[in-house]
């Protein structure tokens, strides 16, 4: 006789080989696998006891990814860590809102995205960057002072 709690810890171990996942990923993959709610839940209890489920430190690496690599505003930060599946509260402990550092990081975005579209109109380039910002999560008084800073002004 085959036994589910083994099955459910080995399936849970291959996604977890792949990323870290949120402890409401996880219960979601195992339970559209098939395996019932009771080996669910003991799966995921032992796992977090074991410390290979943790919604804080994967809301770390998480937060990280979403500012340095995807250069999100906190706003689409927080955004792409809820749509992991870590809990609301844990999110929002995360972050303090520095207006600053969303303003820094959509430069470094603008930059990044400017030099391909260096031979674009400007009014075209500045919609295209507008939309780009808006898209990450930042806020219109950010948006608007990275595009004055970079000379796209409102008469442009």
């Amino acid at each position: 006789m085959r036994d589910l709690r083994d099955e459910a810890r080995q399936y849970a171990f291959k996604l977890l080989s792949y990323r870290g996942r949120s402890e409401k990923e996880l219960k979601g993959r195992l339970i559209k696998k098939g395996f019932p709610e009771t080996v669910v839940f003991s799966t995921i209890n032992r796992l977090k006891q074991s410390g290979l489920i943790n919604d804080r430190a994967l809301a770390e690496d998480l937060k990280r990814e979403a500012i340095t690599r995807k250069l999100l505003s906190h706003t689409g930060a927080k955004r792409f860590m809820c749509n992991r599946g870590i809990p609301r509260e844990i999110v929002d402990s995360m972050f303090s809102h520095d207006e600053n550092e969303d303003i820094e990081n959509a430069k470094k975005l603008v930059d990044k995205k400017l030099r391909a579209m260096e031979n674009s109109p400007a009014e075209k380039i500045k919609k295209r960057l507008y939309n780009l910002l808006l898209r990450r999560g930042y806020s219109f008084e950010t948006i608007k002072t990275v595009l004055k800073d970079k000379n796209f002004n409102e008469e442009d």
